[in-house]
């Protein structure tokens, strides 16, 4: 169903960490996600949390569902608790700055 409210706090802290636009997102999913399964699906590739995200940021706020709303905190909770919440903690693994990539934190930008 759509409609949810969703808080002040979490939108703004969602559209935070989520550095990334949906289209850069999008296009990381598919670079990242490649390979025989996605070939013929390439809207598909990567991680199922990463579409989730392109397809939030595809919503206008009124829009989003109880679902989307849980996908939101659970990113922003993965993201704040790799960086903190000032997003000032340093990845110096590459592996981490792409797992947080896969949701569209890119942690090299500012």
């Amino acid at each position: 169903m759509a409609g949810t409210t969703v808080d002040d706090t979490l939108w703004e802290n969602f559209h935070r960490v989520v550095n990334m636009t949906s289209r850069e997102l999008r296009d990381w999913l598919a670079v990242e996600g490649a390979g025989e399964q996605t070939e013929a699906l390439p809207d598909q590739a990567g991680s199922e949390l990463g579409q989730r995200v392109v397809d939030i940021l595809g919503k206008r706020r009124g829009d989003l569902t109880d679902d989307d709303v849980l996908v939101m905190q659970r990113v922003v909770d993965k993201v704040v608790g790799k960086r903190g919440v000032e997003l000032d903690a340093t990845i110096s693994d590459d592996a981490e700055r792409r797992r947080l990539m896969d949701i569209g934190h890119d942690a090299l930008k500012p």
